[in-house]
């Protein structure tokens, strides 16, 4: 009898052990799913190796810092490796573009009419379904473009790529390496626009500002926020038929993590805050002033309020 008893005892001891067990257990699981600071030990931002990249990818660390997050730059990377990353977990945000994503990331096909709308909503729909959430865009877009002297367009009423079509066949295009040969530049323009210049240099893109500056070459594709266009005071022309894919600025963030509120509450004030003109001047403080990515983001983020004085 004893020893029954003795063995309800140890039963009923492995029960209510198990069950104290089990409700500590489920305990921790709900205080780690209600903790989202638990589960961020460190955020990684990826950056690609330009200055925009370097810049930008300091402004996040800087507000997520602010907030109390602890953070790593992993810059130089490129876009493969940037997509693979955050896809893998290796890379928690990077800034990217729509038009990268949309045909070297996602490998979407081209579209007729580069409606940018319609860009962003593909490239966010194929992202998702990998993991990935554009959180928001930025606010600026670095194209390709048509650019000309300043001077030259008031004076000949030139704003938009339509509007150099008459001057076209009296000009020298000073293209980069591979403008002129890429399917979404040059050929697409002419297919386009039915646009045809005298003749097509093709040069390094720092030979094709100066080539520009002393008019060996009348038009030139700069990117549209290199700083070197407002450098040589060159007027970016409006490509008003969307022959050219847009390629607006992103930020992409692993999806686990953009159900952090902190995280994005943090981050949103970033949401359609720059503009073109605006990264234009930041890049120049990178590229001609040669200021430190990390100052030149801070004073900005300081300028605007976005954080306080450090």
């Amino acid at each position: 009898m004893k020893s029954s008893y003795l063995t309800i005892f140890v039963i009923f001891l492995c029960i209510s052990c198990c069950i104290i067990a089990g409700c500590t257990s489920d305990s921790n699981l709900k205080a780690n799913n209600n903790s989202d600071e638990q589960k961020v030990s460190k955020i990684v931002i990826g950056a690609k190796p330009f200055n925009e990249q370097y810049i930008l990818s300091e402004m996040v660390a800087i507000l997520l810092e602010d907030k109390g997050f602890d953070t790593e730059i992993k810059s130089g990377m490129n876009d493969a490796t940037l997509y693979e990353g955050i896809k893998r977990g290796q890379i928690d945000i990077y800034i990217e573009y729509t038009g990268t994503a949309y045909s070297q990331l996602l490998k979407l096909e081209p579209l007729e009419t580069w409606d940018t709308d319609t860009v962003y909503s593909k490239v966010n729909e194929g992202l998702k379904e990998n993991g990935i959430t554009p959180l928001f865009k930025i606010g600026f877009r670095d194209d390709y473009a048509i650019a000309v002297k300043k001077d030259w367009a008031e004076d000949n009423n030139v704003n938009t790529i339509e509007d150099l079509i008459t001057f076209a066949p009296d000009m020298t295009f000073g293209s980069d390496l591979v403008f002129h040969e890429r399917e979404d530049g040059l050929l697409r323009l002419k297919e386009v626009y039915n646009i045809e210049f005298m003749d097509i240099k093709p040069m390094s893109p720092t030979l094709m500002y100066e080539a520009i500056d002393k008019d060996q070459v009348s038009a030139i594709p700069p990117y549209t926020t290199d700083a070197r266009v407002t450098l040589y005071n060159l007027k970016i022309l409006e490509d008003n038929k969307a022959a050219m894919p847009p390629y607006e600025t992103m930020l992409l963030i692993r999806s686990e993590l953009a159900e952090n509120k902190e995280i994005v509450s943090a981050l949103n004030v970033l949401n359609e805050r720059i503009d073109t003109d605006k990264m234009r001047e930041l890049n120049l403080e990178f590229d001609i002033d040669k200021k430190d990515a990390n100052d030149i983001a801070k004073r900005y983020l300081m300028s605007e309020g976005l954080i306080s004085n450090q």
